[in-house]
Formats: structure tokens, C-alpha cells, sequence
């Protein structure tokens, strides 16, 4: 097997290329505008609707714009002179918000429509989509010991209401420009993406930020319980940031993999009780559990199969949970403190 291109690598990229990153001021988006940044790409143009102080992260040199890429004409303007173009702008969170709030979850859609529109008329060699692996079909994810998904369980469609079907939709989207007007499209299904520099607090996060942040919380102020969402028995395969942003590159510049949707996610299966366990013990805390069985859950059990991205790539997310969610811990302790010193954290 011939080694993967990165963008480092492909001979039809130059390091003063424009490389174009929408949802930069999120999680995922500012880790990729940093990594590009570290690989010595001079020009990343990075977009987000939120207010640049509360951008996840700035990273210096990189031209940061602040539009709402809904709107069709900041689309043009984000896109303008692109080389690549990354779509990782949506309305999503974890389970809370996603459950709760599905017409702005579905209203992302036109994000994706607006941006590889402006991205194709730009002339853009390459165009990526963030799908999610709530594309999937749910009727298989009732069992928290669930099979691992491959990627041809999206179909027949039954995917996560409001914020699934929004993936679903817009992947096709991007198979469609690849077919008729010949724009090289690549779509990755994120499973649970986690790590430092990610939302920890205020309803958008993930399970593995909200544990964290749930024991930190406890640890501090002496309570001896935690609040759980459902009754623990979930399941879900979760990836670490810096294998998410390896295998975007990789995905984006692998000719097998145009308009083809690859899942991109560990293949390590956790359960939320094991979660909690993990957190307490790198906190150092024991807790009681409270259970909230009306609280939002998603599926019972999720995973991610991996055997066509190992066939294409070589290649999978390979960070063990457990040293992932050691370095997310401390990252979330020191935002966390820094918050109760009075000072500006961005959640």
C-alpha cells in the first residue's frame, strides 16, 4: 500500500495556497486551521459567526474572519480565491442540544448548500464535509453491545432526527457536484470527536467533556455525587482531536476516497459508566451516582467499523481512550480554574 498524501505531501498543493476553514472559531475547525498552521501553510483563511473573543482558538497569521456562513454571500466571500475549502460550520452539539434543538440543527443545511456553491464557482480543487455518524441508521443502534457501523448503514435511511438527516443530506450534496459539475468532494462521518480546546460547558458539549467537567466540578466544592444522563449502560467509540485532524488531511487528499463517505472514529468502545470510572480515577475522587433516565441519551449504542479506512489508508484513530481523556481532564481543570479566578475562559 502506497503511503497516504497529506496536504504536506500532495504535489498539486503549495505552502502559499489558500486553505479555507469554516466553523474555525469551533472545536475541530480551530485544531485544523492550527495544524495547517504547523505545517507550514501560509495561508489559512479561518471563518466562524461567533465574536473573535470567543473563538477556541486564534492562531497567529491566520486571516480570521467573523460571517455567518448561512447567508450566501459571506459564502462567496469565505471562498474567494480557496484553493481547499473545509465545511466544519454547523449549529450541533452533544446530545442535549442536538435532541433539543433540531430546526437549527436542520438549518445547517444551508451552510453546506451556500459553501460548496461559492466554493465550485471560486474554482476550488478540493471541497471536505464534516458528516457526522448520526447519519446512521438508528434501528441498529438499539443495543448498547451494537456491531460497529460500516459505512453502508446509512442506507436504508433512518438517520438521527433534525441534526442526522441535515448530514445525510448534505453528503449528498456533495456526491451530486462531484457527479455533475466535477468538483472533488471528500465527506468524513465524525464519531464523538473530544479533546482539550473543545466546549466544555454550557449545553454544547460532549459526553466526555461533560463527565470531566461534572467530577472537577464535585471534586472541588466537596459534593460526593454526579448527575448522569440515562442509566449509564450507553455506549459510544469516541476519537481524540489530534487523530481527527490527521485523518481529515489524509481523507482530503486520497483520490479512492472522492465523494465516498468513510467513517472517521475509534473503533474502541466505551460505556458511560466506564467513563465515569475513567474520569474519577484520573481526578483521583469517588462519586455517587444519580441517574437521570428523562434525560436526552441519543442511541443506545454506537461504534465506529474502521475496516474500509485501514483497506484505503493504512490508517485509523488509534489514541487509547483512556490517555486522551487524561489530557482532556487536565485541560478542563485548568479552564475550570482559571474560570474561578475570575478570569475569561471560552466554553
Amino acid at each position: 500500500m502506497n503511503t497516504p498524501l497529506t496536504a504536506a505531501t500532495c504535489p498539486t498543493l503549495r505552502r502559499d495556497d489558500l486553505i479555507v476553514i469554516g466553523g474555525a472559531g469551533g472545536f475541530i475547525g480551530g485544531s485544523l486551521a492550527r495544524y495547517f498552521h504547523d505545517q507550514g501553510f501560509t495561508r489559512i483563511r479561518a471563518i466562524d459567526k461567533k465574536p473573535l473573543p470567543e473563538w477556541y482558538q486564534r492562531v497567529p497569521g491566520v486571516e480570521s474572519l467573523c460571517m455567518d456562513l448561512s447567508e450566501y454571500d459571506n459564502c462567496v466571500r469565505a471562498c474567494e480565491g480557496a484553493t481547499e475549502v473545509y465545511n466544519l460550520a454547523a449549529d450541533m452539539g452533544g446530545m442535549g442540544f442536538i435532541e433539543r434543538f433540531r430546526v437549527e440543527c436542520l438549518r445547517s443545511v444551508l451552510i453546506n448548500t451556500h459553501m460548496i456553491e461559492a466554493a465550485y464557482r471560486a474554482g476550488a480543487r478540493r471541497f471536505f464535509f464534516s458528516s457526522s455518524a448520526c447519519a446512521y441508521n438508528i434501528t441498529l443502534q438499539q443495543d448498547p453491545n451494537v456491531r460497529a457501523l460500516k459505512e453502508s448503514d446509512a442506507y436504508p435511511a433512518m438517520a438521527e432526527r433534525g441534526y442526522g438527516w441535515e448530514k445525510l443530506v448534505s453528503e449528498i450534496f456533495c456526491q451530486e457536484y462531484w457527479a455533475e459539475r466535477g468538483l472533488e468532494t471528500h465527506i468524513a462521518r465524525f464519531h464523538n470527536v473530544y479533546g482539550p480546546n473543545g466546549t466544555w460547558d454550557g449545553g454544547r458539549e460532549k459526553a466526555p467533556a461533560a463527565i470531566c467537567r461534572k467530577v472537577i466540578t464535585a471534586k472541588d466544592t466537596g459534593s460526593h455525587e454526579i448527575q448522569i444522563w440515562g442509566d449509564g449502560t450507553q455506549t459510544r467509540s469516541f476519537m481524540y482531536i489530534d487523530d481527527c485532524v490527521v485523518g481529515i488531511d489524509m481523507i482530503m487528499h486520497c483520490k479512492e476516497l472522492i465523494a465516498t463517505p468513510i467513517n472517521l472514529g475509534s473503533s474502541e468502545l466505551i460505556g458511560v459508566n466506564q467513563l465515569v470510572s475513567l474520569a474519577e480515577e484520573i481526578g483521583g475522587v469517588k462519586l455517587t451516582r444519580k441517574y437521570q433516565l428523562d434525560a436526552p441519551r441519543g442511541v443506545a449504542g454506537r461504534n465506529s467499523d474502521n475496516t474500509f479506512i485501514k483497506s484505503v489508508l493504512g490508517w485509523e484513530p488509534s489514541t487509547p481512550f483512556r490517555d486522551g481523556l487524561t489530557k482532556t481532564y487536565a485541560w478542563i481543570e485548568q479552564q475550570y480554574m482559571t474560570r474561578k479566578a475570575g478570569k475569561h475562559t471560552v466554553s
